[in-house]
């Protein structure tokens, strides 16, 4: 499971656990809104090229991020774990960039024969210059981080989300706002709405139909990753998170002065493109693309085909879907357009 390395300091094996990309087009969104963003968060530059980070322990058990320049390895290690293949993560002494004491994400396993996981004792000899431990968000609040997440885990599980969505649903009208996201005009209000849309949280198995407690398959046999960020987007991770995200029904989208912010930033995107990472279109079913998109305060996630949700800061836990309308298919095809795809 636990496939050992020379890469830490003093030539201590690492234990790998598991990988993740962090190159503009896929990077853990609980980083940063963009690529930039993600980097600076790792004290990393942003090569355009990017880096695999590689998460595993020492031998005395000490949890290490180690950011490697081979990107190719990396990404063919994940997609052999995607596939339930075993794959030997070895990268070269001589594309290491650097070694993390501890993780960015969560990681629900560890190393056998090593003691548990734990951050690294602190270098007598750094005189305090070296870098705090790298650390989760925490599961118990909702800010930044969480509302990324949870747009991660939507569109992870679009199509559970998407299947909850019927026209009885409060939508956000796009047409609602003008291009500076200013006041809804007279007579383009939300649809009538009486039902409840999805809800979700973390920490139990998948289930087909609406549930609080949502969760992933596991994409990495070797180490059973929770999502980036505090609500679990994979499958062995057992965390508690009060931060259940559930649709706004006392405030209609389509007059949430923030859906109208977060649309009329997004639509000047097309105009002025933001940097690298702040819009994505990794693949989905079909001929669609999946939209990933953030700004201040806000997180969008589509299908080029269909609808829109959106996730606020200032809504914890809320998700308010986005109609289709007239408006919102140039708006996702104008940000497909610039946005950053996968390899």
């Amino acid at each position: 499971m636990a496939a050992p390395i020379d890469t830490v300091a003093d030539d201590d094996a690492l234990y790998v656990l598991t990988a993740v990309l962090l190159t503009p087009a896929q990077f853990p969104s609980v980083l940063g809104d963009d690529y930039p963003a993600a980097c600076a968060a790792l004290a990393l530059e942003p090569y355009a090229e990017g880096y695999g980070l590689v998460l595993g322990q020492d031998g005395s058990g000490a949890r290490w991020t180690v950011v490697v320049e081979d990107v190719s390895l990396v990404a063919v290690a994940i997609a052999a774990w995607d596939c339930g293949m075993d794959y030997d993560l070895s990268p070269d002494d001589r594309s290491v960039v650097c070694a993390l004491p501890g993780w960015p994400l969560p990681v629900a396993v560890a190393a056998p024969c090593v003691a548990a996981p734990h951050d690294p004792l602190p270098d007598p000899e750094a005189e305090g210059t070296e870098p705090a431990p790298l650390t989760p968000p925490d599961t118990e609040s909702w800010g930044p981080a969480q509302r990324r997440m949870g747009a991660d885990e939507i569109a992870h599980q679009w199509t559970v989300w998407r299947e909850q969505i019927d026209d009885e649903t409060a939508f956000a009208d796009p047409s609602d706002m003008d291009s500076a996201g200013g006041e809804a005009t007279p007579g383009s209000g939300p649809e009538p709405a009486s039902g409840s849309g999805p809800e979700f949280g973390p920490g139990a198995e998948p289930v087909p139909e609406p549930d609080p407690r949502l969760d992933t398959p596991d994409p990495h046999p070797e180490a059973e990753v929770q999502g980036e960020g505090g609500i679990e987007t994979e499958a062995g991770g057992d965390q508690a998170d009060d931060a259940a995200v559930s649709p706004v029904t006392d405030s209609p989208s389509g007059v949430h002065p923030g859906v109208r912010r977060a649309l009329a930033q997004a639509h000047d995107y097309i105009g002025a493109p933001p940097p690298p990472g702040r819009v994505r279109s990794p693949f989905a079913t079909g001929e669609a693309r999946m939209l990933r998109a953030d700004g201040p305060g806000w997180s969008l996630v589509a299908r080029t085909d269909d609808i829109a949700f959106i996730l606020l800061d200032e809504e914890p836990g809320e998700v308010l879907p986005v109609g289709r309308g007239k408006e919102l298919p140039g708006l996702l095809q104008g940000l497909d357009a610039l946005a950053v795809r996968p390899a």
